[in-house]
């Protein structure tokens, strides 16, 4: 019993301890978060709400510009402490209030602040006309401030960006002359930089040279068509199918034809009419017209002299191969009937090929018949074949805007095979003396070719330039430079847009300087 007493009060006191121990931790874990909930305010009030967005470093707690580019400063909502919505319901008319009060007295201090202080240095801007202390305008020159983020926004006067807020940087723009060359300032380390390279303008003889390509084909000078010129059938066909090779005397066909019978008929009864008639001229007429017949039917005279010997009719005429080639077509069979309008087979010799060159249609002012070609086939391993412009077709080709120029080559040994690409290239005349400098140094448009000339170890002027013929990585000059002087081969495109903004600001600059004129006058 005494034991139960005390178990009962040991269990009492544990209860007892548990629930004090855990009041005291809620107690203690409410003061750390009020403690943490004071202090955030205080670290968003020393680190201030709004940044620059091109120096992160500034920040302030109040709306203005940022001291070093001018820009304005936005608001961090990272930064923002949470708020409940009690506390945010009752304290918005307060909250608010004062900023807007403050903000018209503040932003004119930030934006006088603003305009004082140094615009940051950019490494990357190649021109660098005047500096921004320098008020004056330069001799023939108009000051113009513009952003430089925004290059569009250019004004007269100095202020800010309305787009970013930045300080406007000043440009002196030269207006000595309308047509004056855009001047371009380049420093020696920036060059380095930017690897800049120059060639010199030289006098050298440039060759007109078109390389292209082509397609080897049949001369189809050289095409034969074999027709039969009587009706009848084909007993037994020689040739089996296109591109088997066919020698000069090789037998073709034999025919069947009951008019090839009839006619040889008619041959050997004038020659026994002759033979009784003692040789009289009139049965020689007849017999010699017989003779006719039969070659035009397509006997050859070997067969009609046979025929006259023989004395027999042939009703298998054969028929053989007048000149050697390769069967182009075949489309004929054992056994088919032949009419004269039926075509048995075309045959072509291979021992002279055309190649079929396309040539652009800008360049076909040069081109002449006669001229120098070089062949080459890269996938046969032939290379060098020399050639001469044997035709030149007098239409363009509607769809691909080329020029076809015909090119006949010997081919020995038939090493050309027709549908073969080819590569030609095509010599005309020389220009000696000419103007040339690297075909790299242009700066083409589409309207207007361009060239940058080092006038000075540090400037460069865009210049245009007209363009004669260009050949193996050369271009004719005809005008625009002289001679030994100083192109830029590599980086001229960066200068390009530098001198065409510092243009489009000259450009701006004379309707204002012509109005001036107006009212001065």
């Amino acid at each position: 019993m005494r034991n139960n007493n005390q178990r009962r009060h040991l269990a009492c006191l544990l209860s007892l301890i548990l629930a004090t121990g855990s009041q005291w931790s809620m107690q203690a874990l409410a003061l750390t978060d009020d403690s943490q909930h004071h202090q955030h305010p205080t670290s968003v009030t020393t680190q201030g709400e709004y940044y620059c967005p091109m120096h992160p470093q500034e920040r302030s707690d109040k709306p203005g510009r940022c001291p070093i580019c001018g820009m304005f400063l936005v608001k961090d909502e990272a930064a923002i402490p949470p708020q409940s919505p009690v506390s945010e319901t009752a304290g918005a008319t307060s909250t608010l209030q004062p900023k807007n009060q403050d903000a018209p007295s503040a932003a004119p201090h930030q934006h006088d602040h603003a305009l004082h202080q140094p615009a940051a240095a950019n490494p990357l801007k190649v021109q660098k006309i005047v500096s921004r202390a320098d008020n004056d305008t330069g001799p023939g020159g108009t000051i113009k401030y513009v952003c430089p983020m925004h290059p569009q926004i250019v004004s007269d006067t100095p202020g800010n960006c309305p787009i970013c807020g930045m300080n406007l940087e000043k440009v002196n723009v030269e207006m000595d002359s309308p047509q004056q060359a855009v001047q371009v300032n380049v420093s020696g380390q920036m060059q380095q930089a930017l690897a800049l390279k120059t060639a010199k303008t030289q006098r050298a003889t440039l060759w007109h040279y078109v390389e292209t390509v082509g397609e080897v084909g049949y001369d189809e000078s050289q095409i034969t068509h074999i027709h039969s010129r009587v009706n009848g059938w084909i007993e037994k066909l020689a040739v089996k199918s296109a591109g088997d090779e066919i020698k000069k005397g090789q037998l073709l066909y034999e025919i069947y034809s009951p008019d090839l019978v009839n006619a040889q008929d008619d041959y050997l009864l004038a020659q026994d009419t002759l033979q009784r008639s003692g040789n009289k001229a009139r049965y020689q007429e007849l017999l010699r017209k017989a003779g006719l017949r039969l070659q035009l039917l397509g006997m050859s005279k070997t067969q009609i002299n046979q025929l006259a010997k023989t004395g027999k009719t042939q009703y298998r005429v054969p028929f053989y191969a007048t000149n050697s080639g390769y069967v182009k077509k075949l489309d004929i069979r054992d056994g088919m009937y032949l009419q004269p309008a039926t075509e048995i087979l075309s045959m072509v010799s291979l021992d002279k090929v055309w190649v079929i060159a396309d040539v652009f249609e800008n360049e076909q002012r040069w081109l002449a018949k006669g001229q120098t070609a070089e062949i080459s086939i890269p996938a046969m391993g032939i290379q060098g074949l020399q050639g001469k412009i044997d035709y030149i077709y007098p239409e363009l080709d509607p769809m691909t805007r080329s020029l076809r120029v015909r090119v006949v080559l010997p081919n020995n040994g038939t090493r050309l095979r027709p549908n073969t690409l080819a590569r030609v290239s095509l010599f005309g005349g020389a220009d000696r003396q000419a103007l040339v400098i690297p075909q790299e140094a242009l700066i083409q448009t589409g309207k207007q070719n361009r060239v940058i000339v080092k006038t000075a170890d540090n400037q460069f002027v865009a210049r245009p330039v007209e363009v004669g013929m260009m050949s193996r990585g050369k271009a004719q000059i005809i005008k625009g430079l002289d001679d030994d002087e100083d192109v830029v081969i590599s980086g001229q495109f960066l200068l390009d847009s530098e001198a065409s903004l510092k243009g489009s600001l000259m450009r701006l600059s004379q309707p204002q300087e012509a109005h001036h004129a107006e009212n001065h006058h």
